[in-house]
């Protein structure tokens, strides 16, 4: 006897359907697992047979084959479970054939028969909905994150018993009496959205002074550019990256989705029922590896800068990273993804992060400070040795470099004139606004994406604003990629400022951000 049940895994941060085929034939009592699993899969079996007998079906005492197509995909993790215990039923002629029509099968077994949760179903379930599926069954457990796909009707089971009243044609046992229709809560559910802050209480109003770096802060934010803090300790420089949050505009669907399904994936869904909204703030101590920053594993898993996609990276006293785990972050930057090659397979993780980071001007901390109490003690060896930590190829892709200095006392003073976050998100998003009426049918979001034949047609320079550019460029010793993102920067500016062309004063802001070509590193 044959049957076939379907199912889905997740490649790279997309889903792909797996068909599972069950064959029983004459032979001594085995099962056989094919279709390059992994361990996890192949112990699936013991997971299926203990299940099956513990929920009153009859495990088939033939030669059992069960292959899972395609073959030349590697299966991994647990997902499968539920697919490879239906299909045998199917087979055995336990349960009828047409109940399973259509559908699609994800969950792990426990042994005695109930259904545990799965890392990546929103992935899967997209996907599958995109191939024209229209029901799936799931753990309990997954359902609201299924339910986040329009259209998309989702049965939970708490263990595989419950497949008997699916089986009789009882197509309304999965709904409590105080459920909604599934179809009338799809909507409702996807319409959803995190409203929370990130961080509770955080405002830039909490900030006394620092207007100047406040400004590069709104600038990044309105352009998602990338931005290094450098200032004394005690200046406030963790304090305005961690409310860069409450600044940045809300994602927008494919952007909610596309996050979501890395969070998914990676296990670390803040909430099933919800698309993420806020965007992702991730703050990786300065002692992450190199894997643990861009992803790997001999499974490939997203990385800090994944699941950053569409948000923040955030690196506190960027000097204190190890050179070589620094180094990694210049591929994402520029290409806004991350290819892990394995033997097996090439994984690719979407890696679209703005990256903001500190450190101090030398290690004492205290270089450059105007504080006659705290005098600089480090050599000029050391000072140089601290400096070169962080490579000139990887500054270069910093947009905004930024100084953080101390502040007065009469700044303290005067903290109820401080610049509060809703102040800075309302400019934020009249940008933003500009950016996207101006980019639409272009692929991009942002003035951060410009490159190429769009850099050319959207920066376009004043006269005195272009010569002005090609005395700095000179001056500087700019590199090609200094200079486009001097643009992209004035650009942004052009835009808070609401003007169409890029003057010489937006241009001149723009050249003061990039501190760190003025002085060797």
């Amino acid at each position: 006897m044959f049957a076939k049940s379907m199912t889905a895994c997740v490649v790279g941060i997309d889903g792909q359907m797996i068909e599972v085929e069950v064959d029983l034939s004459h032979g001594l009592p085995q099962v056989n697992l094919v279709g390059l699993p992994d361990t996890a899969v192949r112990e699936s079996v013991e997971r299926v047979r203990s299940a099956i007998r513990n929920c009153g079906f009859v495990f088939p005492q033939e030669r059992v084959t069960v292959n899972l197509a395609p073959a030349d995909v590697r299966k991994e993790g647990t997902s499968y479970d539920l697919a490879i215990a239906l299909g045998m039923l199917l087979a055995s002629g336990q349960i009828p054939r047409s109940c399973l029509d259509g559908t699609l099968l994800i969950g792990e077994l426990a042994l005695n028969g109930d259904l545990r949760p799965v890392p990546g179903v929103l992935a899967m379930v997209h996907h599958a909905r995109v191939k024209g599926y229209r029901r799936v069954i799931l753990p309990a457990d997954n359902r609201k994150e299924a339910l986040l796909i329009e259209e998309m009707e989702a049965l939970p089971l708490s263990n595989l018993q419950d497949i008997r009243r699916l089986a009789e044609g009882c197509g309304e046992w999965y709904r409590s009496d105080t459920d909604a229709e599934p179809d009338s809560r799809i909507g409702s559910f996807r319409e959803q959205s995190i409203r929370a802050e990130s961080k509770v209480g955080l405002d830039y109003a909490d900030i006394c002074g620092q207007l100047h770096a406040k400004r590069a802060l709104m600038i990044a934010a309105a352009g998602f550019h990338n931005l290094i803090l450098i200032g004394p300790p005690g200046t406030g420089k963790t304090m305005l990256a961690r409310r860069l949050p409450t600044i940045l505009p809300e994602m927008d669907d494919s952007e909610a989705m596309e996050t979501t399904k890395i969070y998914s994936i990676s296990g670390k869904l803040p909430s099933r029922s919800e698309l993420m909204r806020v965007r992702p703030f991730r703050a990786p101590h300065h002692t992450v590896s190199s894997a643990g920053l861009i992803g790997g594993g001999s499974v490939p898993r997203p990385g800090e800068v994944s699941l950053a996609h569409n948000g923040v990276l955030f690196l506190d006293e960027l000097p204190e990273f190890t050179r070589s785990t620094l180094e990694v972050l210049r591929q994402p930057l520029e290409d806004r993804q991350v290819t892990i090659g394995r033997a097996k397979a090439v994984y690719s993780f979407p890696a679209g992060f703005m990256l903001v980071s500190s450190m101090n001007p030398c290690p004492c901390g205290f270089y450059g400070a105007d504080s006659p109490g705290t005098p600089c003690t480090c050599s000029p060896v050391k000072l140089l040795q601290y400096r070169s930590r962080i490579s000139g190829p990887l500054l270069d892709r910093i947009d905004l470099h930024v100084e953080v200095p101390r502040v007065d006392f009469q700044e303290l003073s005067r903290a109820g004139d401080s610049l509060s976050s809703r102040e800075m998100l309302e400019q934020v998003l009249a940008a933003r606004e500009v950016q996207l009426r101006r980019y639409q049918g272009e692929g991009i979001r942002s003035n951060s994406e410009l490159s190429g034949r769009l850099l050319r047609a959207h920066c376009r320079l004043e006269p005195d604003a272009e010569e002005m550019l090609r005395r700095t460029f000179e001056a500087l010793g700019l590199s090609i990629r200094a200079h486009d993102r001097i643009l992209k920067i004035a650009r942004t500016i052009a835009d808070l400022d609401r003007e169409p062309a890029i003057a010489t004063r937006h241009l001149a802001e723009a050249v003061q951000y990039r501190n760190l070509d003025k002085k060797p590193v």
